[in-house]
């Protein structure tokens, strides 16, 4: 499934990266502590999270994550939306819960499996 896809069936906004909507993943991750991400992660997942700082540009860019999905009715910072274009990171969010986020995921067929 493209990002692109998963906005539209989940009802997501892209609000950042959008170059790279095209994206594919299969897998996803939930977590909010930057460390277990950078532990548990694998390249090409989707990462749901409420954490709405730059670092969490760092983390995707790091492990070469597909995109974030910011949960809740957060909004990134300023400084993390101007991070995510220039290292092209897309970036998602939704009003749901991650709970309520991650079980529509799943439905979709992505899954969180190692």
């Amino acid at each position: 499934m493209t990002l692109r896809e998963a906005a539209e069936k989940l009802g997501l906004k892209p609000v950042a990266g959008l170059i790279r909507l095209t994206r594919e993943f299969g897998q996803g991750y939930v977590s909010d502590l930057l460390s277990d991400v950078m532990a548990n992660a694998k390249p090409g997942d989707i990462w749901v999270t409420l954490q709405i700082h730059p670092n969490i540009i760092a983390v995707a860019t790091l492990k070469e994550l597909a995109g974030i999905i910011l949960i809740g009715g957060r909004q990134p910072e300023k400084q993390t939306l101007a991070k995510a274009e220039e290292e092209q990171v897309p970036l998602l969010l939704s009003d749901l819960p991650a709970f309520e986020v991650v079980g529509r995921l799943y439905q979709l067929g992505i899954t969180g499996r190692r």
